[in-house]
């Protein structure tokens, strides 16, 4: 495989449509995030102890009724089917690529992210009122207002100093839809816009996402298929924690016997360490040895399911942790590579409901985007062709 390339269409099932796949994506990512937020930071264990069992859909806060006092510093309703600041920052990326329908870099964060987190009020679903999405989104996603608009600092160069965390990549799936079937040029874009975020092996996990989001939209994309797109492209430590997960969940067929091997394999590349709620002193530092956890489990627990959209996101809910981030990816690639048809329309119904959100209207927004770029590419490639023939002196 060729990654720097368009993939090529392989024989396979019914071809999905490229809105089929991009709407797969957007909403398998955002119910994702809904049903893996109210057990994040969790234990398989706690996660048992809490529920019963194994979570199998919509379950409410962590704390039932009790959720706004049960943590005071941060009382958001994570639950009953409201999406967190992974589905927030997803959407508002969608809107700076309707903005500038053209690819983004590093530089339209400064000019279109950061003014869509600090100057237009949206529904929160876990605030439930409208506020400002910085008024929910993490510390390290705050890093990006308080570096661009504050700071000043060269878009390329702003996410140098933040935690190293899976922030980033958490919303880079329109970088991969944007370029669908085009891996080599999603990791790309993704690298330069997370560079204003994140650095290291965070900044990493955003191109190599995006790269996976791209490569389950080819005609014929298989969850093999995208992992081995993502292991041709993924460099230093997010290249060996990626191998060694799949290497294990290629031997599982099933969540429930892969939950503790998975998390064995990608241990020795996770700084956070075995409490994710009192994480290590080395925790998110940069590093070329170590990975975020987030992805390589997404993608383990997409080949464990073989790219079941229900399975791949149940077991990334269950494994706990990081839960509703893993979710959210796993969730984007699983739903691209299926088409919405995969996600149990209940959960769909639900998620939407409870946030308030429309979740289709992005993905309408960004196929329209997407096929604008696709014909600016076509003609800027033309270009290039026709300048190179000239100077190399072939007809």
């Amino acid at each position: 495989m060729t990654s720097t390339m368009p993939l090529r269409p392989e024989a396979g099932p019914t071809t999905l449509a490229l809105d089929e796949r991009i709407t797969g994506a957007l909403v398998g990512a955002a119910v994702g995030d809904a049903l893996g937020g109210p057990v994040e930071g969790r234990s398989p264990e706690q996660i048992v102890a809490r529920h019963g069992g194994r979570i199998d859909g919509v379950v409410g806060p962590w704390d039932g009724d009790n959720w706004r006092t049960a943590r005071p510093i941060a009382p958001y309703h994570k639950g009953d089917g409201h999406v967190t600041d992974d589905t927030l920052m997803t959407h508002a990326l969608v809107r700076v690529y309707g903005a500038v329908r053209d690819h983004l870099d590093a530089y339209a964060v400064a000019a279109h992210l950061v003014p869509e987190l600090i100057s237009a009020p949206r529904w929160i679903p876990e605030l439930e009122a409208e506020a400002l999405p910085l008024q929910r989104v993490f510390l390290a996603e705050k890093w990006i207002v308080a570096r661009l608009h504050y700071g000043h600092v060269d878009p390329r160069e702003a996410g140098n100093g933040n935690i190293v965390n899976c922030g980033a990549a958490m919303y880079m799936a329109p970088v991969g839809l944007v370029n669908a079937a085009h891996p080599g040029a999603a990791y790309a874009e993704a690298l330069d816009v997370a560079g204003a975020h994140q650095s290291s092996y965070g900044r990493e996990a955003a191109g190599v996402f995006a790269a996976a989001v791209a490569a389950a939209c080819a005609p014929g994309a298989t969850p093999a298929g995208v992992v081995d797109t993502c292991l041709s492209l993924a460099k230093d430590g997010t290249r060996s924690a990626i191998e060694a997960v799949c290497e294990v969940a290629s031997n599982h067929s099933d969540f429930e016997s892969a939950l503790a091997p998975l998390r064995a394999a990608v241990a020795p590349f996770d700084t956070v360490g075995p409490d994710y709620r009192a994480p290590s002193l080395g925790a998110r530092r940069p590093s070329r040895l170590h990975a975020i956890e987030e992805l390589p489990i997404a993608l383990g627990m997409l080949l464990v399911a073989d790219g079941d959209y229900r399975h791949t996101v149940l077991g990334s809910v269950n494994y706990g942790r990081d839960c509703d981030s893993i979710a959210t990816m796993s969730g984007a690639i699983a739903g691209a590579l299926h088409g919405e048809r995969a996600i149990p329309a209940t959960w769909v119904e639900t998620v939407a409901g409870a946030s308030r959100l429309d979740l289709h209207a992005p993905a309408r927004t960004l196929a329209d985007v997407a096929r604008e770029v696709f014909v600016r590419d076509t003609a800027r490639r033309r270009a290039h062709e026709s300048a190179f023939a000239a100077l190399a002196g072939t007809p």
